[in-house]
């Protein structure tokens, strides 16, 4: 069985694969000092609760954008399966299907998301992250990772208003009845939320525009269900796009 652990600004989230389908899934909130023994703490009750006995697992794959967590989390695997984890970085990537120009200034996540949509649909993609930040990620048929486009994500922009206004409280995030707010919720939501259906729909027009011929474009990440029903453009919901990808390569090298 193979875990899959994604570090992000947010969230950990952990996937359990059985080589075919991801078997289970456990999101726990990023604590970016959490020691390694508080860790071991929550993967042994998760993991038992689930009835997943440790020796079970066997292949361990790890991605992190918290460089803070990447030393608790290997020493975590260390001390509860008693192996060492693959953790996804710089030197893995010229061993990829994928070609990255900038291999240390790129997210593993996003190398892991590329992996997964260059794997799955072969031609020009584009995959959209909707997490802590809001990604672009840009691939080409031929496997070339062309850049990323960034912008803050959809609770990050509401949070920075929430904290640096007066009177506007952080509120859900959800498709509003109108774009015209009738009260405050509405407002931001409609102000956020329809703000950006136009921020995503101009980026892939331009991305799309650079990238020449076919390109499919593919939504993840968190909050991307929420804006399926207001974006049009995209050609498929991947919402494990990321597990998937770090499955992926696990696969790849622990065959070697």
């Amino acid at each position: 069985m193979l875990l899959a652990i994604d570090i992000g600004n947010s969230n950990v989230v952990c996937g359990l694969s059985d080589n075919k389908h991801w078997t289970e899934q456990f999101r726990i909130h990023t604590v970016a000092n959490k020691t390694a023994d508080e860790y071991e703490v929550i993967y042994r009750t998760l993991l038992s609760s689930r009835n997943i006995k440790l020796e079970e697992v066997d292949k361990i794959v790890v991605s992190s954008v918290v460089p803070s967590l990447i030393l608790p989390i290997r020493e975590m695997i260390k001390k509860l399966f008693g192996k060492e984890p693959l953790v996804i970085g710089p030197e893995l990537y010229p061993k990829l299907n994928i070609g990255i120009k900038n291999p240390y200034e790129i997210g593993t996540d996003l190398v892991a998301n590329a992996v997964a949509a260059h794997n799955k649909y072969k031609g020009n993609c584009i995959v959209v992250d909707f997490g802590t930040a809001l990604t672009f990620t840009a691939i080409k048929a031929d496997g070339n990772l062309l850049g990323v486009s960034i912008a803050p994500g959809l609770k990050t922009a509401m949070a920075s208003l929430s904290q640096n206004t007066a009177k506007l409280p952080n509120v859900d995030i959800a498709v509003p009845p109108s774009c015209i707010g009738k009260n405050t919720t509405h407002a931001l939501q409609a102000g956020i939320v329809m703000g950006y259906k136009g921020l995503v729909e101009y980026l892939l027009k331009e991305i799309k525009s650079e990238l020449e011929g076919d390109t499919r474009v593919i939504a993840t990440g968190g909050l991307s269900k929420v804006m399926l029903p207001v974006i049009d453009c995209f050609d498929h919901h991947e919402p494990d796009l990321t597990l998937d990808g770090l499955k992926i390569i696990g696969n790849q090298f622990y065959k070697q």
